[in-house]
């Protein structure tokens, strides 16, 4: 019987440090999982954050996000700006819907664009002189310039042509077929900073050797610097 005290002791010993491994983990889990879920939540925006933000937006706004798309990071790199996206902002019945070229071009809800981008960050700039030139008659001809564009694929090449588009490009030309307003300066693709080997792999792996280096580009870091923007909230 003495024998057996030992054995029983060391099994009781056992017993407890796995019980008390048990419950550590399960702490550890349930913590991970609350972390999880407040800072998951801090980063994204929810339906009282975009009612809230609907009081301070309107007609035309342009928002600009950080993309998490593959050729982010590369046009980061070659326009020196953290902003690889953006769309324009429409109201529909009562509802803010993100106007953009992605695949294909499309109107998307704005809660949703808004969390799709990096960390859920996103700045909104306007005209300068919106209230005075953003008139009904010219946002409904803003809107019908962009139909033209609806359902379009999304130009990789970062062509200047209407056959397909890309996010700065489809901004730029609603504004200016639209209201007749040029946001940002056109520049050629040569004037980018294409030196650093994440923008030489993307173009070696679509342009080959044939880039074309003189081809019209507007970048969305061209529209976000305009001095004819001013800003109108960001997170």
């Amino acid at each position: 019987l003495s024998s057996r005290k030992p054995k029983i002791a060391k099994r009781a010993r056992d017993i407890y440090v796995t019980c008390q491994t048990y419950k550590m983990k399960k702490s550890f889990t349930i913590l991970l999982l609350g972390l999880t879920i407040i800072f998951g939540c801090s980063n994204s925006s929810s339906d009282k954050d975009i009612k809230e933000l609907g009081q301070t937006i309107q007609n035309g706004d342009i928002i600009f996000q950080t993309s998490q798309s593959n050729q982010s990071k590369a046009i980061q790199l070659a326009t020196d700006s953290k902003y690889s996206h953006m769309g324009i902002i429409y109201e529909n019945d009562g509802q803010f819907l993100v106007y953009e070229a992605v695949q294909p071009v499309k109107l998307t809800p704005l809660k949703e664009w808004i969390n799709r981008g990096e960390n859920g960050h996103y700045v909104i700039k306007r005209l300068e002189n919106a209230d005075q030139v953003l008139t009904s008659s010219t946002l409904t001809k803003m809107k019908q310039i962009g139909e033209q564009f609806k359902g379009k694929p999304y130009d990789i090449y970062f062509e200047w042509s209407d056959d397909k588009i890309y996010c700065s490009e489809l901004v730029w030309k609603i504004y200016d077929e639209g209201a007749g307003i040029h946001i940002g300066e056109l520049k050629q693709l040569k004037d980018f900073d294409l030196s650093s080997q994440n923008v030489r792999t993307i173009m070696s792996e679509r342009y080959g050797t044939n880039i074309p280096f003189e081809e019209k580009v507007i970048a969305p870091s061209d529209l976000f610097e305009s001095e004819k923007l001013i800003l109108v909230d960001q997170k």
